[in-house]
């Protein structure tokens, strides 16, 4: 039977049974992609589950999302975090709403600020696999929204300004960070599609022609809901591949997520720095 709950209640419920089991709420949550689900060796754990114990949450389809979702103290103690190893797609047949809903859960529990990271393929050729992209803004091609449909005013505004979807003092934070370990961070825009077909050399020539440094099949969605509900967000992309429309050359996933899983120590530093730097 269709649950013919609304996303707030559900929301409400699974935030709910996890106020119950935390002794602490979070105020950042951190969303992690494909092949980036080990970097969170910073946090002390005082909660975890799976996903498929959590009321109302969708399962992961992809093999290298952990899926499982914990939360816990930050390196300095001075943050509680809710951080999820693993996200959901609309390639996976999932719903905007479907994709977006942790990010209604974090809302519900009073998280203020949201660090995304996601595996890309870079469009600019002065990026090497390996790089981490700070995300400036991004051009959603997915031709979907989360907010699509009655608006839930207490959720946040019918129309929410994009302009500065991405925050820059978190950005400075991460930049600062890099310098400070060593680490050279790219900047740059995110193209969303949908996939999950990789692009062709023509796909790629038009993702540059409109700006995009960088593309991948997840990220806006949930930054698009993050807005919505008033969330400062920081998001980091792992360069896996580069795309040369001109001397194209096959890329497997195998590849990319090996390139993803090569960067976890640079990403979890960032994130441990961006964190401590957090009021």
């Amino acid at each position: 039977m269709k649950n013919m709950k609304t996303v707030k209640e559900r929301a409400k419920e699974t935030a709910a049974f996890l106020r119950k089991r935390i002794p602490d709420l979070p105020a950042i949550g951190i969303l992690l992609g494909t092949g980036l689900g080990e970097s969170l060796r910073s946090i002390t754990a005082s909660f975890s589950c799976d996903y498929t114990d959590i009321p109302n949450f969708p399962v992961s389809t992809v093999e290298s999302h952990t899926g499982r979702l914990i939360i816990g103290n930050s390196a300095r103690g001075n943050h509680t975090i809710m951080a999820m190893q693993g996200r959901f797609h609309l390639y996976e047949g999932y719903s905007p709403l479907e994709v977006t809903f942790p990010i209604r859960v974090m809302q519900e529990l009073g998280v203020k600020i949201m660090i995304l990271t996601n595996a890309a393929g870079g469009l600019n050729l002065k990026f090497f696999p390996g790089d981490i992209m700070v995300i400036s803004d991004h051009v959603n091609l997915t031709g979907n929204s989360p907010l699509t449909g009655p608006n839930d005013d207490g959720w946040g505004a019918r129309f929410p300004d994009m302009s500065a979807a991405y925050d820059r003092n978190l950005a400075e934070y991460a930049v600062s960070a890099g310098k400070e370990e060593g680490i050279i961070l790219q900047k740059g825009v995110y193209a969303g599609l949908t996939g999950p077909s990789l692009e062709t050399p023509a796909e790629v020539r038009f993702l540059k022609i409109i700006g995009a440094d960088a593309v991948g099949f997840s990220t806006v969605q949930e930054v698009i809901a993050g807005v919505h509900a008033g969330m400062r967000i920081l998001g980091l992309s792992v360069i896996t591949n580069i795309h040369d429309p001109e001397n194209p050359s096959q890329s497997s996933i195998d590849e990319i997520i090996e390139t993803a899983r090569t960067a976890t120590p640079k990403i979890e530093v960032i994130m441990r720095k961006v964190i401590n730097q957090i009021d």
